[in-house]
């Protein structure tokens, strides 16, 4: 079990995406995750939970559809997506919080 509150704290800027191994969508989000994490260098922490082995912090988190994504800022949650995403929009949207 992964300390949520941990993770959310890990760095300034943090990002959790809730994923199944079954979703199609999420499937075709972690080359843009990957792609995402190289472009950031670091200056967000990326995770990935997968709800079906993280079932309590999905449960918390009120996750209801996969792909969910999480963003927070000094552990304070400032934006959520559900669903399939344009990596740009992913990206300018989590350099908005960086920069």
């Amino acid at each position: 079990m992964t300390d949520y509150n941990d993770l959310i704290h890990s760095s300034r800027v943090v990002m959790i995406e809730f994923y199944a191994t079954w979703c199609t969508h999420c499937q075709r989000m972690m080359p843009v995750i990957a792609q995402i994490r190289e472009l950031l260098d670091g200056s967000v922490e990326i995770y990935q939970l997968d709800v079906d082995k993280e079932e309590a912090a999905a449960e918390a988190q009120n996750i209801d559809s996969t792909p969910t994504f999480i963003v927070y800022c000094d552990g304070e949650q400032v934006w959520r997506h559900s669903g399939e995403l344009d990596g740009n929009v992913l990206l300018q949207k989590l350099q908005q919080f960086v920069g």
